[in-house]
């Protein structure tokens, strides 16, 4: 089940909402547990027990850690966090591996292993990203533990943030989930229906759209279009995985904000940016914040590894290579994950002291960079990746294409215009003005107006579109 499907919308999220509302305070946060239970079930009934068991054991060893030895502390936060990272490596990446390895066995001409392929499980990567979180943050004493297990799993299941994120720390979350009887108010209410409805009509009036242009290249063999073809659907593709995440994170936190829960931004104008540097400070924030806080910084301090700015920038590129990985089991995410940490080690090297003085062309080739690293990311293998690229170089144009169409066009020009206005410092601050919590109630029947039309219209699409994707549903 995703924010977008008509189930979802017109079903769950409505009899949820009015329930949690009629009931009360004292078991809301049991109702809030249950319906998450249910929204993944709903999408993997096969796997759910599989994570309740695993997320059950994880509650109990944090406890065990919590009260024993300094030196056992230690041993029980390194079997929590194998247990957790086996658990990813087995659902996400065995069929890689034993695929690789026949790959080699049949150039070696020594026979294949044979083994049955594994689901992968929805959400299994932000729900194991959480309990990671969650045991170092309480072994760090950043935050205590929880007292009761169903407190616990609502944090690893809490079904707004359970698919794609954002990724949150307990710490940040832990008081709202224990007492948010302050923040469960009807200006919230409304404040998240407008951040939905934002997301909701990113989603599926600009994404879905530029998803199906994205699509006529990516799912043709490589020499089927021209240059300019080529040219015009990676372009469709770039604000399509922009809209599409983004407007999933924005229902998210609108959904939390329902509930008297304050997620944390997720993703501020990342195509204004002049470098990959300000670019990672501005799309998928929570990821980046993780692999900081829980990769970056361990890999740089413990064991005073850092002796030169060669090993500082190894880190670097090395994290952002896991990063790559973490996206998906195969070698496209792998060379994607390179491929920016190579731009980023550019950055502290030269390029980002050069590009933040040179405002607009500074945004101009790093939309140029990201659109070479989305063809690396939406591409199912390395040839098709090397098809694409020729394709782009072959400098051919047709005068009959499918992409010129109206429709296309004016919704690739709103994906542009919503992706670069905030380079402008007012509409930065309008944009600002949107995600801040506290605008005016004046403002609130504004915005509520005008989110009801958006809501109106979007839901029309879901209805009548058979063309609904999530790309970031299978991470």
């Amino acid at each position: 089940m995703v924010f977008n499907s008509a189930f979802f919308l017109f079903y769950f999220l409505p009899a949820f909402l009015i329930i949690y509302y009629l009931i009360p305070s004292a078991w809301r946060n049991y109702w809030t547990l249950l319906c998450s239970l249910i929204f993944y079930a709903w999408g993997a009934p096969k796997f759910v027990f599989i994570l309740i068991a695993v997320t059950i054991a994880n509650f109990y060893i944090i406890r065990i850690m919590h009260s024993g030895t300094e030196k056992a502390q230690k041993y029980w936060l390194v079997f929590s966090i194998i247990l957790n990272i086996s658990l990813l490596l087995v659902f996400k990446y065995t069929n890689f591996f034993f695929s690789n390895i026949n790959i080699l066995l049949t150039k070696l001409r020594t026979g294949t292993i044979s083994w049955h392929e594994i689901a992968l499980p929805i959400g299994i990567s932000f729900c194991v990203f959480h309990a990671i979180s969650y045991s170092i943050d309480v072994y760090r004493k950043t935050c205590p533990p929880c007292e009761r297990l169903s407190d616990y799993m609502m944090y690893i299941f809490l079904f707004p943030k359970l698919l794609s994120g954002p990724i949150i720390r307990f710490n940040t979350i832990n008081h709202d989930i224990r007492d948010r009887k302050s923040n469960e108010t009807i200006s919230n209410v409304f404040k998240g229906l407008i951040r939905f409805s934002i997301g909701l009509g990113k989603k599926v009036l600009l994404a879905n759209v530029l998803g199906y242009y994205a699509n006529l290249i990516y799912n043709a063999p490589s020499d089927t279009y021209d240059s300019l073809s080529i040219v015009l659907g990676n372009i469709a593709f770039s604000f399509q995985i922009y809209f599409d995440f983004a407007g999933y994170s924005d229902m998210a936190i609108g959904l939390g904000k329902m509930i008297g829960f304050n997620f944390p931004e997720n993703f501020i104008a990342p195509y204004i940016s002049k470098n990959i540097t300000e670019f990672w400070r501005r799309w998928h924030i929570t990821l980046m914040t993780f692999m900081r806080d829980y990769l970056y910084l361990p890999l740089c301090t413990s064991g005073k590894r850092i002796k030169t700015k060669f090993d500082l920038l190894f880190n670097l590129w090395l994290v952002f290579l896991i990063s790559g990985f973490w996206h998906g089991s195969n070698w496209t995410f792998i060379v994607w994950g390179a491929y920016h940490g190579s731009f980023l080690i550019l950055d502290r090297l030269f390029y980002k002291k050069w590009s933040d003085k040179r405002g607009i062309l500074s945004v101009i080739i790093n939309y140029v960079i990201l659109f070479f690293s989305w063809i690396i990311f939406r591409s199912d293998n390395i040839q098709f990746i090397g098809g694409i690229i020729e394709g782009i170089f072959r400098f051919t144009a047709s005068t009959s294409t499918e992409f010129f169409t109206t429709k296309f066009w004016i919704i690739l020009g709103c994906g542009i215009f919503f992706s670069f206005s905030p380079f402008n410092k007012t509409v930065m601050k309008n944009v600002e003005k949107i995600h801040d919590v506290s605008y005016s109630f004046k403002g609130i029947l504004i915005l509520s107006g005008a989110s009801l039309i958006l809501l109106i219209i979007s839901l029309s699409s879901v209805i009548t579109s058979g063309f609904n994707p999530f790309i970031y549903f299978r991470f």
